[in-house]
């Protein structure tokens, strides 16, 4: 994922939960999948979604521009140059796991903090997360991110204060349920 302007991007990578070295058969096996899940059609007919909303469809319509550029080998490249280039130009500060990151509970929220070199801090909350596909969940003694395909991810979070930003790196375990 990346950053712009203080909000988070997902690639199209991202999107289908693939890795981005990932051959053609892994992308369009998560496409399928992806695709099915997320199928206007299939969320009416199981109930999973009483009134289908625009983000379901936008899930769907960013599956089906994911799977267009990353199935085709050249428009790939091209993408991959593109996004080689953007992150080159986010000039990530470090590299954190989950674990190094400090945890505040809202109430309604869970944050995780690190700070920067500045002394103010990188930041991102569950709701955040719940937007990218990713559930923030908290146990007595430790924090873990779940998500149903289970992949590493990561993501780069702007500094409140600077210019610095950091990627934060999502080893993610399959969710139990």
């Amino acid at each position: 994922m990346l950053v712009g302007k203080n909000s988070i991007q997902e690639t199209y990578y991202d999107i289908l939960h693939v890795k981005e070295d990932a051959s053609y058969k892994e992308i369009r096996v998560s496409y399928r999948s992806a695709i099915l899940n997320f199928h206007p059609d299939k969320l009416v007919k199981t109930n999973e979604m009483v009134n289908p909303s625009e983000e379901s469809g936008d899930r769907f319509l960013k599956v089906q521009k994911a799977w267009e550029i990353l199935s085709n080998s050249m428009s790939r490249a091209l993408y991959d140059n593109e996004l080689q280039g953007s992150r080159a130009e986010i000039g990530v500060a470090e590299d954190v796991g989950i674990y190094d990151m400090m945890v505040e509970d809202n109430g309604d929220t869970l944050v995780l903090c690190y700070q920067c070199q500045c002394g103010d801090y990188f930041s991102v909350d569950s709701l955040e997360l719940g937007t990218t596909g990713y559930e923030l969940l908290r146990d007595i003694n430790k924090v873990s991110l779940h998500t149903g395909d289970g992949l590493p991810a990561s993501l780069v979070l702007p500094c409140r204060s600077c210019s610095l930003q950091l990627r934060l790196l999502i080893n993610v375990k399959k969710s139990s349920s």
